[in-house]
């Protein structure tokens, strides 16, 4: 079965994909992680798209879409996290598929105010020495603004400002909102709270995710 999870950044959409792979026996594939990869290896691909960043420019969907297709493996059942990013990129995905002899089954959207993204994303707080990270809220550290591990000093990341954060929300609400829209018509899309206890998520994810393999099996049976 081939599953994608869709939701804004903050949602929580990459832990509950690494979670729900364990648990359903899917592979996890994040766009991002293969674009880190084939950059850091030195790739073709890799080699084009750091010509793109490096600019601070978006990747083409084409090039992430090839990225993509070089990590697909015959067989297997994946859950996409956060791709399709774009219209274009969910039809190029149908494609890649197709010629594969599968489809998306079901397309997950978790919905999360903006407020409370903010919120979660402007509240981190990382160690320059150590690297630890800490919320203000969820994991504030024993003494405010000294790390628990090593005493330096924390900090908060540039991106992680509110006014950037709202903006990154932005852009995302305007790519995602087309490949909402596709899936919507397709009958493949499916709301989910993002905006409730993580383990309460898990196990809502987990029961939809499970209703569709048992669906998709009779189908192929």
């Amino acid at each position: 079965m081939q599953a994608v999870l869709l939701g804004p950044p903050g949602s929580g959409k990459g832990t509950q994909a690494s979670l729900l792979s364990d648990r359903l026996g899917f592979r996890h594939l994040a766009t991002g992680d293969i674009l880190r990869e084939e950059v850091k290896n030195k790739t073709k691909l890799g080699i084009e798209a750091k010509g793109y960043m490096d600019k601070g420019e978006l990747v083409p969907d084409k090039l992430i879409l090839e990225m993509v297709s070089s990590h697909l493996e015959p067989g297997e059942g994946y859950l996409w996290d956060g791709f399709p990013r774009t219209e274009a990129q969910a039809i190029g995905l149908d494609a890649l598929l197709a010629v594969r002899n599968l489809s998306v089954d079901l397309a997950v959207l978790l919905e999360v105010p903006d407020e409370v993204i903010i919120r979660r994303i402007s509240g981190r707080l990382f160690c320059p020495g150590c690297g630890a990270n800490y919320h203000r809220e969820s994991l504030p550290p024993k003494k405010a603004g000294d790390c628990d591990s090593c005493g330096g000093k924390l900090e908060a990341r540039v991106d992680d400002r509110p006014e950037v954060v709202a903006k990154r929300l932005k852009v995302y609400r305007e790519q995602t909102a087309p490949v909402v829209g596709y899936y919507e018509a397709q009958s493949k899309l499916v709301r989910v709270n993002g905006n409730q206890p993580p383990d309460k998520i898990t196990t809502e994810l987990a029961s939809i995710l499970q209703n569709a393999q048992r669906f998709s099996s009779k189908i192929d049976g």
